[in-house]
């Protein structure tokens, strides 16, 4: 098992090209033994996103600060607050934005075997 107080694992900006103001830390991965699933802990700044991406794996987040919005593939966005649930599915496209004047943060789970 493992227990860690998140602020122990280090905040690191992704190497992710159309990422702006990001950060994040993985609190649990492969690292850890995790054979299933990755826990991610995202920080968006004001002004903020991620990119406007899809890809093979499916997401599961969980906002616990600040507010934005989730941009799909049409473009549509909707809004983003404390408490709410999100699911992507594999290959939607889709961008967090943050929208408020305080830092967006979520807990993001990702499987890690395809």
């Amino acid at each position: 098992m493992k227990r860690i107080h998140f602020s122990d694992v280090k905040l690191e900006a992704p190497n992710v090209e159309g990422a702006k103001k990001v950060k994040l830390r993985w609190l649990i991965n492969e690292k850890d033994g995790a054979e299933n699933f990755a826990m991610r802990y995202f920080e968006i700044e004001k002004g903020g996103h991620t990119p406007f991406e899809q890809h093979w794996n499916e997401q599961e987040m969980f906002i616990l600060g600040g507010e934005g919005i989730l941009i799909d593939k049409e473009k549509k966005e909707e809004k983003l607050k404390v408490g709410d649930v999100v699911f992507v599915p594999s290959m939607e496209w889709h961008q967090f934005v943050n929208t408020g004047t305080e830092i967006l943060k979520f807990i993001c789970v990702i499987p890690i075997k395809k």
